[in-house]
This record gives C-alpha cells, sequence and structure tokens, in this order.
C-alpha cells in the first residue's frame, strides 16, 4: 500500500513515498519565508515508470496549498513538469 508524508525538521526536509512501509522515492525540500524549494526528486529504480514521482509531486502541491507557500522547483524534474503542465 502507498503512503506519502511530509517529514520536516528546523525548515528541512522529505516528502517520502513508502510502499509496504519500505521507502521507495523521495523529495529533499525545505520551507522558509513562505516558500517552499525543492531540491530532488528520487525514484528506487526498481519502481521507475510507475508514476511515483507524479505522486510525489501531486503531494508536494497539495503540501504548499494547504500551507500558503510558493514552490521553488530548483529540482529539474519539478521544473519540467510546471513548465509542461502550468495549471499544476
Amino acid at each position: 500500500m502507498e503512503q506519502l508524508k511530509v517529514a520536516l525538521a528546523n525548515n528541512r526536509g522529505q516528502i517520502q513515498l513508502l510502499v509496504d512501509d519500505q521507502q521507495v522515492g523521495e523529495m529533499e525540500i525545505s520551507v522558509h519565508n513562505g516558500q517552499l524549494t525543492v531540491y530532488h526528486t528520487e525514484v528506487n529504480p526498481a519502481y521507475e515508470g510507475k508514476g511515483y514521482a507524479k505522486l510525489l509531486l501531486s503531494k508536494l502541491v497539495e503540501y504548499a496549498r494547504e500551507n500558503n507557500l510558493k514552490i521553488v522547483p530548483l529540482c529539474p524534474y519539478v521544473h519540467g513538469q510546471f513548465k509542461r503542465y502550468p495549471e499544476l
């Protein structure tokens, strides 16, 4: 079963994707002054091609909206998805 959670400590942390209690993907993030900066997105190679990066991005956007944060996409994957789908 898929589980997504935000793990922040001292304004830095991750959005983690767990499948059957095993971490299979993550986004490295920080939150500061109303901005959520995403630095890196990674999915375990054994789980690539299953839409997990998109799930992580969905959680990132949801968290930012819930907390009224502006996303700063330094991660190439997130930056590319925002360019491709500006409605995100």
